[in-house]
């Protein structure tokens, strides 16, 4: 790269031009000033500098050339005629000057946005040498231009030239005072030369020119922290091992005896253990990790073992005692990040894992789900252990749930602890058809009952996001699935089938918010399986297929037709009577839309809550939704004969007025009291004499738009 300026040669010149642009503009002010006295004095500089700046052309004639001059004017004072004419030039100089300088700067600018293009390709492609020489080219085009010193100082960065970073920072931070970029890298910089005070005031001053980068701050505060604790740790193993610590001793001698080559696998396999049992402190780790203790692996017959296709028994408890190695190095370590780090830099251990896990052998199996564990504990473990290849890790992990034993646990504790990932849930999203939803619908059909459960659940996780939730509810195989698994086993009564059930329930609640032809295709028989549960012992499960029925009879009329042949008034009405809040919100959801479509469902709440005292109570919940589904259902049913007249003498014209009115918040409530109300006096004038002494007509007036609508 070309040589740079000396910061204090670039410094003194920066001030002198920003020294000349205030004189001018002091000038300028001067000359306009209404007072005569500043204006007096503006003239007299003006002069002063007319003659500095004709002096000083006459020296640069004389420097350039040796023929005669004659001078012309020797008087100190120039007549006022004189000072306007050198005044406006002194002015017409200015402009000219100012626009020759604006012309030059878009000129310059143009080049230093290209070069800092130049740069930035150079920057993705990996050169950072070439991208500062082009930083740097583009600086000398336009030397206050901020982007160019931060770009610069990104690239210092990554060639580990911290000095170099800060000093550009610094530069950027003189042109834009408000530079966050400037503030985040020089923190970044201040924190690779271990200046951990100085990062945190970085740090500070970003959060203090955008408050709304917390969660930024946040983090580089908490790796700020991270990294001094680890200094620190690395600082005292270090005096306790030249102290004569035991501990780091024995560390050291075990490891350069593992490491050393020729001897056989039970040698290698008793130094591991012991040295297993002496990292569980934190000095220890510390010591472990400072003494290469990741790199054991480079030892030619352990690295054989641990990558063997198949293992004799002698390397299999190699393998087993390297993996209870691992396990105290990240147990209670303030340094865990970089111990995972380090371990999964290993190419041997990140491609080894998914081998192990799928080796057959059930020791192998359990420690290293033991250690993947540990990963999916910690937000970096599970960065970590995502950029594997997603669609072989859920193939294994989901194979475990059909394990009889503590398998099954664990995998699903690292699937669980994945699954609220972005990360993967995009790449559940780029792979749903062809790994996710194969897997899981196999679960689905032959998993055991109490991981299974477990395994749907993490299903119903994934539709929190919303285009997994539409894939999901578009598959066919998992409508199918899920209704298999609801048609009943051998053992239906058992605490794990009704475990999955209650999942499965769940699952189908969270697919039903989505709208497509196959939940068209699959309503009947959704809705028939849920109305058979009603009966169900498990108070959840009543709940919940209430739920499934709210949500998906809406999708067919077939089905609103079915439920109610099966019953499903009365048994909701039923529900009402005696069920819990969210027990009653499903039901009233549920009955609202099959009075909508069905007039044997209106016929059938009039016989059997002949006085809609349900419905009434109802209108009283403290639940707006609650509320509006049992107006709506009222307006219904009063389309019946007889029906608004089973109503008189009752507090259903207070009880409408009062929401139609205004006291609900939501304007659908108060539309359905509306129309109820314009029903009732239609169906029944008698009701209106009471709407009278309410003062209610005027809101009887502006509902019946409602009900002529309806």
């Amino acid at each position: 790269p070309p040589a740079m300026l000396r910061d204090e040669d670039t410094e003194a010149d920066f001030q002198r031009f920003l020294r000349r642009v205030d004189d001018v503009t002091d000038l300028l002010q001067g000359l306009n000033s209404p007072d005569s006295a500043v204006r007096e004095k503006a003239i007299a500089e003006t002069e002063k500098r007319l003659r500095e700046q004709g002096a000083s052309r006459e020296e640069e004639e004389e420097s350039r050339t040796t023929v005669n001059r004659t001078l012309i004017n020797t008087s100190v004072r120039a007549f006022p005629s004189e000072i306007k004419a050198g005044l406006n030039g002194f002015l017409a100089a200015l402009e000219k000057d100012a626009k020759e300088r604006a012309q030059r700067r878009r000129r310059n600018e143009q080049l230093a946005n290209a070069l800092k293009e130049q740069g930035n390709e150079a920057f993705r492609a990996g050169d950072f040498g070439l991208a500062i020489q082009r930083y740097s080219e583009g600086l000398e085009r336009l030397r206050d231009k901020q982007e160019l010193y931060t770009n610069r100082a990104q690239a210092f960065l990554k060639l580990h030239e911290y000095e170099k970073a800060i000093s550009d920072c610094e530069w950027a931070l003189k042109c834009n005072k408000n530079c966050l970029k400037a503030y985040f890298l020089m923190g970044k910089a201040h924190l690779a030369l271990q200046h951990f005070s100085e990062a945190r005031q970085c740090y500070e001053k970003m959060l203090q020119v955008d408050p709304q980068k917390e969660n930024l701050f946040k983090d580089c505060v908490s790796e700020a922290d991270l990294e001094e604790k680890r200094v620190r740790a690395e600082e005292r193993a270090e005096r306790e091992a030249q102290a004569g610590n035991v501990a780091a001793l024995s560390i050291q001698e075990l490891l350069q005896r593992i490491s050393s080559p020729g001897q056989d696998l039970l040698y290698y396999s008793g130094g591991i253990r012991l040295l297993a049992e002496v990292v569980t402190s934190g000095s220890g780790q510390t010591f472990f990790r400072t003494n290469n203790g990741f790199s054991i692996l480079r030892n030619q017959t352990v690295r054989g073992a641990f990558c063997a296709e198949s293992r004799s028994p002698a390397e299999v408890e190699l393998c087993v005692s390297l993996l209870v190695l691992y396990l105290p190095v990240f147990l209670g370590n303030t340094h865990v990040e970089e111990n995972q780090r380090l371990l999964l830099a290993q190419p041997e251990v990140s491609a080894q894992l998914p081998e192990l896990l799928s080796c057959g052998t059930a020791q192998l199996q359990r420690e290293t789900l033991a250690l993947i564990s540990l990963y999916s504990e910690h937000e970096s473990g599970r960065r970590l252990l995502l950029r594997q290849d997603l669609g072989r890790w859920l193939q294994i992990l989901l194979a475990f749930v059909k394990s009889t034993d503590a398998r099954a646990d664990s995998a699903l504790n690292i699937l669980s602890d994945l699954v609220g990932e972005k990360r993967f849930q995009t790449q559940c999203r780029a792979t749903f058809s062809t790994d996710v939803l194969p897997l899981f619908t196999q679960l689905l059909v032959c998993g055991r009952q109490v991981a299974l459960a477990r395994a749907v659940a993490l299903l119903g996780s994934l539709c929190a996001d919303v285009e997994l939730r539409a894939q999901l509810a578009q598959s066919r195989e998992c409508w199918q699935a899920c209704l298999q698994l609801l048609e009943g086993c051998p053992d239906a009564s058992s605490p794990g089938y009704q475990q999955c059930v209650f999942a499965v329930l769940g699952l189908m609640m969270n697919l039903l918010l989505e709208s497509n032809g196959t939940i068209q295709d699959f309503a009947v028989p959704i809705s028939g399986r849920c109305l058979a549960l009603l009966s169900h012992q498990d108070g959840r499960i009543v709940t919940r297929a209430i739920g499934v029925l709210s949500r998906v009879l809406a999708a067919s009329p077939s089905a609103v037709e079915e439920v109610v042949k099966g019953g499903v008034v009365k048994k909701m009405l039923k529900f009402l009577k005696a069920g819990g809040q969210l027990t009653c919100s499903y039901a009233i959801k549920t009955l609202s839309i099959c009075t909508k479509s069905s007039r044997r469902a209106q016929e059938e709440l009039l016989k059997w809550d002949r006085r809609f005292q349900v419905l009434l109570r109802l209108l009283e919940a403290g639940d707006e939704l609650t509320v509006g589904n049992a107006a709506f259902c009222l307006s219904q049913c009063l389309q019946l004969p007889g029906a608004a007249s089973a109503l008189l003498g009752s507090s259903v014209v207070q009880l409408l007025l009062r929401q139609a009115g205004g006291d609900a918040q939501r304007a659908s409530v108060q539309q359905n009291s509306a129309i109820a109300l314009g029903r009732l006096c239609l169906a029944e004038p008698r009701h209106i004499q009471q709407l009278r002494k309410l003062n209610g007509l005027a809101i009887l007036n502006s509902s019946m738009k409602y009900v002529h609508s309806s």
